[in-house]
């Protein structure tokens, strides 16, 4: 082909933007080693194509601009600065095929970054539903323990501090004496050491007999801060003391925290 057939035939377009054969993009390379006109041409064309990127093209990824120019090749000093008319179907689908590639790898991403918020979203709403289930669940336990300790049936006591260990400390019993059954408020207390554990016990005071309630453990809880006890022996007095992890079978005098007496 001459160097006027090859200028006519669409192919130094092509060429750089790296789309044609390797049979034909090597003839075209002959043809701009062999011709200047050719050279000139294909110089003409990378400085058209980067005036076309430069006023219409969007913004694109570094990547994408790193394509480009790695397309364009030998580029050397243009002298003129001449743009002239190019074959326009092959410029316009090259860069119709740029941007369509930025455009999928945007909505990509977008949908990537959609589908993680949808599912951090979903996550904590999971975690607020179980939240408000769990409050909800508390508070009604609480309320109908509120309605048992208001009714008739149950009296009040407060059991104070032992000056000697807890001056501060103190409890509420709320004692049904019919049924034997006791909701004791231990928020009055400070939280036991680690390894320790609260443990209430029944007392007769004349000959001094304690009998253990049980533990201020959640196996007991009937509320927030109020824990329910059944089935001991009829209370002169209750006593709160301070034991280690498990309980134990006789009161530490010493760790003796509150202690009131029930009137009859």
């Amino acid at each position: 082909m001459t160097p006027e057939e090859i200028i006519a035939s669409g192919n130094l377009e092509l060429y750089v933007c790296g789309a044609l054969p390797p049979d034909e993009a090597a003839e075209v390379e002959e043809a701009i080693a062999a011709h200047p006109e050719v050279k000139r041409e294909i110089e003409l064309i990378e400085a058209s194509l980067l005036h076309l990127a430069e006023t219409v093209a969007p913004p694109v990824q570094a990547m994408t601009w790193t394509y480009i120019l790695n397309s364009i090749r030998n580029a050397k000093d243009m002298g003129d600065s001449k743009v002239r008319t190019l074959n326009w179907p092959a410029i316009t689908g090259w860069a119709a095929a740029i941007l369509f590639v930025g455009g999928i790898m945007w909505m990509l991403k977008q949908t990537n970054d959609l589908n993680n918020s949808l599912q951090v979203t979903t996550t904590e709403n999971t975690i607020l539903k179980e939240e408000k289930s769990t409050i909800e669940n508390q508070l009604a336990e609480n309320n109908k323990t509120l309605e048992i300790l208001r009714s008739k049936d149950y009296q009040a006591y407060t059991l104070p501090g032992n000056q000697a260990v807890a001056p501060e400390a103190f409890a509420k019993v709320y004692l049904n004496k019919k049924e034997n059954i006791a909701y004791i408020d231990v928020k009055g207390l400070p939280a036991p050491p680690r390894g320790k554990v609260y443990q209430v016990w029944s007392l007769k005071m004349e000959p001094l007999t304690p009998t253990s309630v049980g533990l201020i453990d959640p196996q007991n809880q009937a509320g927030e801060g109020i824990y329910k006890f059944v089935n001991f022996p009829a209370p002169e007095a209750f006593g709160i003391t301070l034991e280690p992890e498990g309980g134990s079978e006789t009161p530490t005098l010493s760790q003796l925290y509150t202690l009131g007496m029930i009137t009859i």
